[in-house]
């Protein structure tokens, strides 16, 4: 057998029931050709055969992030970093933003990222106030760490057309102060509006520099799949991470939804659900639900013509729901979609799922949908739960094991940029369910590292249609893994998030290696 890489001395975890464990894994092309034993080397082994000697350490496939976000990643990347605890205070990001306004000429955007006023000495979100004092020459806008609220200057809110007189827009809230009317900054659910209909586009060469770095970090991440799930995902995106792909700028690969608005943009150029190929495919539709005006938005009767149309255009639904109003509307949802068509093998997605109680989870178990959910959250957001989060509602935060029990399809995901994106910490904490406090939540729902394995890996090539070329080590499947300094599945819960990626391999070749 003629072999272009063959990883020997390796604990290989396949993720495939058939060979659950193997110490060797030869390539030919961009596919496994065998995953075998050390026994085998000189078989397979040729002439131009490279060969890596991985010393014991454990192989596992490729992470596949089911839910993030690329492009706002990217604005992260050039935005100043507010996160904590860089930030203790409000003067600390008063300071930031003045810093970056002296480096920068009058009237240029100032961006941020990643404030949590939970983590602040003041307890509460910037305002425009506050602002105006640190760059009172530059439209600043900064954005909360969960990208549903966002902050303006006086100036950012005047050139987004922002006044007193200003409505709110469907499903979103502009905070007023109490004695004037006028907008005090903050907004909520607005964060998408800002950046693609105020904030100029970053300039190609932004993007080009800003794609470089995300691709570089997804490899040191041991990310070889992502799943860009934006809601204003359309045509014009799916055409940049085209470009971006055939130059080779973004080396992992990537299944994109469409937002539901710009759904015809890619019927009318023929393309469907799954169209494209193993580097970049087009996913389902991202509907979302949210109720932060107190009312379901968009209301009960659109969404489900939204998730009829989408489904009856042949594509998997992807909705967003969080709370258990919403997470029941989706619910809904679906019921309703199965009442008009069948649903059978569709694999529709609820993104989330954060808050799911008990008579929730019985109305899941009916459906043939499955949940793509965020583990991270409970590490980086626990403390802010268990302190916010009333305690009758925090038994249903995340219950990723009576998922599993249930018999849904459960995948990971970081929601990135929202929290970092290391698979390592998403498993940690699914398995610990500690906080980064080590604060401890829901431990009844913790689960064990071999199935928090497969939420990064076969469940989440399983929630884009791709079971059959990645998410397992086997032979015929793309040869897509990752080389690892620890073994999560034999390493003390509390060492797993510590765990290294120390090599990415895509498509047969090293991509990155630390």
């Amino acid at each position: 057998m003629s072999s272009d890489l063959i990883l020997t001395n390796a604990n290989v975890i396949t993720m495939n029931p058939a060979q659950p464990t193997a110490g060797l894994v030869v390539i030919r092309g961009n596919k496994i050709l065998l995953v075998g034993d050390g026994d085998q080397l000189g078989e397979v082994r040729g002439a131009k055969t490279k060969v890596i000697d991985c010393q014991g350490k454990t192989v596992v496939p490729g992470f596949n992030d089911a839910h993030c976000h690329i492009f706002a990643f990217i604005r992260k990347l050039g935005s100043i970093d507010l996160s904590p605890p860089l930030m203790r205070s409000i003067a600390d990001i008063k300071a930031a933003v003045r810093q970056r306004a002296r480096n920068i000429p009058a009237g240029s955007w100032i961006t941020g990222t990643d404030y949590n006023e939970f983590y602040l000495a003041e307890k509460r979100h910037p305002n425009r106030r506050d602002l105006d004092e640190a760059a009172p020459e530059h439209p600043v806008v900064l954005a909360h760490r969960s990208l549903h609220a966002c902050v303006l200057n006086s100036r950012a809110l005047s050139m987004a057309g922002i006044t007193r007189e200003t409505p709110e827009p469907p499903g979103a809230i502009i905070d007023r102060e109490i004695d004037s009317g006028e907008p005090s900054g903050l907004l909520f659910e607005m964060v998408g509006y800002i950046r693609h209909r105020v904030l100029p586009p970053l300039s190609k060469d932004e993007l080009a520099r800003g794609m470089a770095l995300a691709s570089k970090h997804y490899l040191s991440m041991g990310i070889t799949s992502l799943q860009e799930a934006s809601a204003n995902n359309d045509y014009a995106r799916w055409q940049a991470l085209q470009r971006f792909k055939d130059s080779g700028e973004l080396k992992s690969r990537v299944s994109m939804m469409s937002g539901f608005d710009a759904l015809p943009q890619f019927q009318e150029r023929g393309l469907a659900f799954g169209s494209g190929d193993e580097q970049l495919r087009l996913g389902g539709v991202k509907i979302l639900v949210n109720e932060t005006t107190g009312d379901l938005q968009p209301p009960q009767e659109e969404l489900n013509r939204q998730a009829l149309s989408a489904h009856r255009a042949g594509f998997q639904l992807a909705v967003h729901c969080v709370e258990p109003g919403t997470v029941a509307a989706a619910i809904a949802a679906l019921e309703y979609v199965g009442g008009k068509s069948s649903v059978a093998g569709r694999r529709h997605r609820l993104e989330h799922v954060s808050e799911c109680p008990p008579e929730l989870l019985g109305q899941l178990k009916k459906l043939e949908a499955m949940v793509v959910t965020q583990p991270p959250f409970i590490y980086y957001s626990g403390e802010r739960y268990l302190a916010t989060i009333p305690r009758e509602r925090q038994r249903w935060l995340y219950i990723i094991k009576s998922l599993l029990d249930s018999g849904l399809v459960v995948a990971g995901s970081s929601d990135s940029p929202v929290v970092p994106d290391n698979p390592l910490v998403g498993i940690y904490a699914a398995v610990s369910r500690r906080a980064e406090s080590g604060q401890q939540l829901l431990l009844q729902e913790a689960v064990s590292p071999q199935q928090a394995l497969a939420m990064y890996t076969t469940n989440a090539a399983y929630a884009s249609f791709e079971e059959d070329i990645k998410g397992a080590i086997a032979p015929g499947k793309l040869a897509d893994m990752v080389i690892l300094s620890d073994d999560p599945l034999e390493s003390p819960p509390e060492q797993i998030k510590d765990i290294r990626v120390e090599m990415t391999i895509i498509d047969g070749k090293v991509a990155w290696e630390d």
